[in-house]
């Protein structure tokens, strides 16, 4: 009888556990994913501060600059609010640029709204795409509708509008009120059928329902489809958003600046997204934003020596980089962000770092975003301190060794799996590899071999 029941016993516990497994697999089917515009499958993407990248701060400056951000393989233009900015309780002297006073309208600072359409176009001519920040769950306290539609906000139990957590310079929108819906969508169509740009990237994006992004998203599409940033990294934005911000990993970067993180937690984070993310979402991935670098840091100050090693990271990971305005003229000042403040553009390593990350992810499948790139699959090492990986996809891979400590490491990696003939990443020479690889790794040092 003992013998019967542990037979018996054990069975249960296989049926219980192929259950298990067959739910997760089902909830992981059952996520819903935007489908994306085809052109973004292998690109990366820049954040453009107009108010600091030239001295004039327009648009009209900003387009010499053009060639040099196609030159440095820059796929995606993300601009940061074109809108003019409210007046009314105002931040500093020019304001911030999340305060928006009229939604069809382009910040005069700027220039005109034919310059905005010019600058599009020469970057469509270019072959690269734009998205604008969109803001929609607050408004400038001089906002036209607060005139006209004053029903669109947020009111306290005193009938008094209010602002979001202490942003004193906006006021809250309600989306209890659908006649908002249809006026934003409105206002979101204007940038798409008049200036033709290619997408947005959306402030606060969990702030707003997601019944709404999905509700809006049809109606925004019905041209071309657009490619849609949430600045959230809830997995359900992903219904209506081709890609969220992998804060997560950029916590990781900080909380090793900190000793605080170690190799173990960035696979245990990788192995997360796997369970949580749709295996075709797009993950932004980066070192810094224009909101990291005004209140939180430079990379330098973050970071110290291990900022170009996070850089490279956030490249070969799976995910979407991102690089912020001036960070490839290597960025060493926290940009003022309520008033000028020019990038003061200077001769960086890092500029031709990006441009070959940028070649390396356009040209390599293993590397391109979503299910359209290589998985994650770790790789066995011989030091704690060594964070080592492999991406496949279609003959190309990418083979990752990084040395995450401030002290030189004589790395070693084995496995069928990482045999076969590469080019050294830095320094373009030939590699092969049979089982096993070794090298010398200095301090926050990498070792990138691809094919």
């Amino acid at each position: 009888m003992p013998h019967i029941f542990n037979v018996k016993k054990i069975a249960f516990s296989f049926v219980f556990v192929f259950v298990i497994l067959l739910s997760n697999l089902s909830a992981q089917s059952e996520k819903k994913q935007k489908e994306h515009p085809e052109w973004s499958k292998n690109l990366s993407i820049y954040e453009v501060n107009l108010r600091q990248f030239t001295n004039e701060g327009t648009l009209e400056a900003f387009s010499s600059h053009l060639p040099a951000l196609k030159k440095m393989n820059v796929g995606i233009l993300w601009f940061m609010p074109v809108t003019p900015i409210g007046e009314v309780n105002r931040k500093g002297s020019l304001g911030s640029y999340y305060s928006v006073k009229d939604y069809t309208a382009l910040n005069p600072e700027f220039g005109t709204l034919a310059d905005f359409k010019k600058v599009v176009e020469q970057a469509h001519e270019l072959g690269m795409y734009v998205i604008i920040d969109w803001v929609a769950n607050h408004t400038a306290w001089d906002n036209i509708w607060m005139n006209t539609n004053p029903e669109f906000y947020s009111k306290d139990k005193d009938g008094k509008f209010i602002s979001p957590f202490d942003w004193t310079d906006v006021v809250a929108l309600n989306f209890d009120n659908k006649e908002l819906w249809n006026a934003m969508r409105d206002a979101m169509k204007f940038w798409v059928d008049e200036c033709n740009v290619d997408g947005f990237r959306c402030d606060v994006a969990a702030m707003v329902p997601l019944e709404f992004w999905n509700w809006v998203m049809p109606q925004l599409q019905e041209k071309k489809k657009l490619f849609m940033l949430a600045e959230a990294h809830e997995p359900e934005l992903h219904e209506a958003f081709d890609m969220t911000y992998s804060w997560q990993l950029k916590d990781l970067f900080v909380g090793v600046g900190k000793n605080e993180k170690t190799v173990l937690d960035f696979y245990n984070h990788f192995e997360k997204e796997k369970n949580e993310y749709h295996k075709d979402a797009y993950r932004m991935t980066f070192t810094s934003n224009h909101d990291e670098n005004s209140w939180h840091g430079t990379d330098k100050e973050r970071f110290g020596d291990a900022a170009k090693m996070f850089a490279v990271i956030s490249n070969i990971v799976p995910g979407m980089p991102l690089v912020y305005s001036g960070q490839e003229a290597g960025l060493d000042k926290r940009l003022l962000f309520f008033e000028k403040d020019p990038i003061e553009w200077k001769q960086s390593e890092m500029r031709d770092l990006y441009t070959r990350l940028f070649a390396l992810k356009k040209k390599n499948k293993a590397l391109w975003n979503g299910a359209a790139g290589g998985e994650f699959s770790k790789i066995k090492s011989n030091n704690k301190s060594l964070f080592t990986f492999m991406r496949e996809k279609d003959n190309n891979k990418i083979v990752a060794m990084f040395n995450i400590s401030d002290s030189p490491i004589d790395a070693v990696i084995e496995g069928k799996s990482i045999s076969g003939s590469y080019k050294d990443f830095s320094t373009n020479k030939k590699c092969v590899i049979k089982n096993s690889y070794s090298t010398r790794l200095e301090a926050w040092g990498y070792k990138i071999l691809y094919k």
